[in-house]
């Protein structure tokens, strides 16, 4: 029986598929030693082969305490149809690169299956599938062979790609002495163009510039239109929602969500959950956050008096955000802080204590630390903000870092935007600000 090619058939089904890794923890001994260099210098090239590439636990010269087993993926499951646009969304870790590393045979998964069913192009990290002392045109056809491609079938496509990568003054240059843009731009075009039916992006686009931008996403959706399939990772939500027909957020390697509302699931990572977890406080009751330098306790929003807001909030209320914790062991490098982002993702701003401190001296004292800051009113437009708190060993390590799985709280405004009767609601724009206005001549009264 003939394909019902009215049906969109499936090009990508995932069973169950899982990726584990094995982690060492060294002995806590200065990395410079030469007890260290020698230790490393003389490990089996078959082990460190084993462990990084297949995900096998090593075997030799290691104990078992000093081994973690870590699962990148587990039980993923998915079908992905005939000119779908899949977004792939989560927070650092989530394993979004795994997943798209696996589906482009560049890693096999620790268990589960995979069947494709078309050719696969990928763009998954600068320089992919590209040879460093191969010139732009000779990385032009070395890509369309490994897409399984003829030369007169390059040859068409040739000036098309050239003319979109902007590169047409290196083309005989070596790849190597590109810029990271220009990389990013001819292997976005030669992906693009070399009509594979299956195109996998991952963040890398981020390298290029914004006009750059732009045009490779009108491109992807150039694409889907001609029935192609587009994978794409970014944490930039405004793309997703205008490029994605459906979308699937990985949380620690598992679905948390997978919908063709792709509002819904956007929403969902924004604000780290449902809108029931919507709360204007988080208290640590867990060792997940414990480290030698500074142990979070409560991060919350409250009136000027301490006391908790209860969502929703009026645009025009004071607002306090609250900080408490342990400093476990003081050092003169330590940052504490928090961002904001609206539900989309859009960065607001930081703000940290050691803001308004000169160099030499600290907000932080050894043991139990709590600070506050007053959050102007007449800020926020109606909607939901995301507030992150973040740690840092500054210029040298985060201790937990925004964008990851850090501690959170969401507020809710709604109403008290003015006390005009034009604006009782929403406003266009991110914020809503109510500026101080005077009639000329009129200001100084």
């Amino acid at each position: 029986m003939p394909e019902d090619t009215r049906v969109p058939q499936s090009v990508i089904s995932v069973e169950g598929i899982g990726k584990k890794y094995w982690i060492s923890h060294e002995d806590a001994v200065d990395s410079n030693s030469l007890r260290h260099i020698l230790g490393n210098g003389i490990r089996s090239f078959r082990e460190r082969l084993s462990s990084y590439i297949w995900g096998s636990k090593p075997t030799e010269n290691v104990s078992d305490a000093a081994i973690e087993e870590f699962w990148a993926l587990r039980d993923i499951s998915i079908e992905i149809k005939r000119g779908e646009r899949l977004g792939i969304i989560g927070r650092n870790g989530a394993g979004k690169s795994t997943l798209l590393k696996i589906l482009s045979r560049i890693t096999e998964p620790t268990e589960g299956r995979i069947r494709i069913r078309g050719r696969v192009a990928s763009l998954l990290e600068v320089g992919t599938g590209f040879h460093p002392d191969l010139t732009g045109r000779e990385n032009i056809f070395l890509n369309g062979v490994i897409l399984g491609m003829s030369n007169a079938e390059v040859k068409r496509k040739f000036d098309e790609i050239v003319a979109f990568a902007e590169i047409g003054r290196f083309l005989d240059t070596p790849v190597k002495r590109y810029s990271s843009g220009m990389q990013v731009r001819l292997a976005f075009a030669v992906a693009a163009h070399l009509e594979p039916e299956i195109l996998i992006v991952d963040e890398v686009l981020a390298v290029g510039d914004a006009q750059f931008q732009k045009k490779c996403l009108g491109k992807m959706g150039d694409i889907a239109q001609e029935g192609r399939t587009v994978l794409f990772v970014s944490h930039n939500v405004n793309a997703i929602e205008q490029l994605c027909s459906s979308a699937l957020l990985l949380e620690r390697g598992r679905i948390k969500s997978y919908s063709t509302d792709v509002r819904k699931v956007v929403k969902e990572y924004s604000l780290g959950g449902s809108t029931s977890i919507i709360s204007s406080i988080w208290e640590n009751h867990g060792t997940e956050f414990d480290n030698p330098w500074f142990k979070p306790l409560r991060f919350y929003l409250s009136d000027e008096n301490g006391k908790l807001l209860e969502p929703p909030t009026r645009n025009d209320s004071e607002m306090w955000i609250n900080v408490e914790g342990i400093v476990e062991t003081l050092d003169p490098a330590l940052s504490i802080g928090y961002t904001v982002s609206s539900e989309k993702g859009e960065l607001f701003y930081w703000s940290c204590p050691t803001d308004l401190y000169k160099h030499g001296s600290s907000p932080y004292r050894a043991g139990y630390n709590k600070f506050k800051s007053k959050i102007p009113s007449h800020l926020f437009n109606e909607g939901n903000y995301r507030f992150e708190l973040f740690g840092s060993l500054h210029f040298r390590k985060w201790i937990f870092a925004p964008g990851e799985f850090i501690p959170a709280i969401v507020l809710t405004i709604q109403g008290g935007l003015s006390e005009s009767p034009f604006w009782t609601c929403v406003r266009p724009g991110l914020l809503a600000p109510v500026l101080e206005w005077c009639v000329e001549g009129e200001c100084d009264k």
